[in-house]
């Protein structure tokens, strides 16, 4: 699986004392409040489950999952849900937790859906922003590592729903996803 990273671009414990960061940015700006920590699935659960660990806060967490890539590096365009939330987000805060904002189609319409049912508030939590593939105007509320326009993969991220389960993230060489 690893003879198809060309680089490691944020190590192990890079993504540790970042999410550490993140966390206690959090856990600032949300004393007081009703949190719920909303994981975008599949590629947030690891980000999300550190996260969380970091957030000194009482909070609840749902999951919900949209589509717009398939098995693809570029993402189609359409946004589907997959799996919708369990309860209601009424006189809570909602916190996004995203693994990657890219084109931003997804986050903008995520955002749009979920301010339609009535939150205190949404806010977006990304590991990794990638700006320069952004197609619409969406900017994360809290952002992990801006990092360039490459195909990336590790701590949640996949292709074809492989690679996941890298404790980094690295970047994936063309080979593994270049059809011939």
């Amino acid at each position: 699986m690893e003879e198809y990273i060309a680089k490691v671009l944020i190590s192990k414990e890079g993504l540790a004392k970042r999410v550490a960061e993140l966390g206690a940015q959090i856990t600032r700006d949300y004393e007081g409040k009703n949190l719920l920590v909303l994981g975008i699935l599949k590629g947030a659960v690891p980000f999300m489950a550190d996260l969380i660990r970091e957030i000194k806060l009482p909070l609840a967490y749902d999951f919900m999952a949209l589509s717009s890539y398939g098995v693809s590096t570029k993402s189609s365009g359409v946004v589907r849900i997959l799996k919708d939330l369990e309860r209601s987000v009424d006189d809570v805060h909602i916190l996004v937790v995203e693994d990657i904002v890219d084109t931003g189609l997804t986050l903008k319409y995520l955002k749009e859906n979920l301010k339609a049912r009535n939150p205190l508030s949404v806010k977006v939590v990304t590991l990794l922003d990638k700006a320069a593939r952004r197609q619409v105007e969406v900017v994360p509320d809290y952002n992990g590592f801006a990092i360039p326009d490459e195909f990336v993969v590790g701590y949640g991220l996949d292709f074809n729903e492989e690679y996941r389960n890298l404790p980094y993230v690295g970047v994936l060489k063309q080979e593994a996803y270049e059809v011939n």
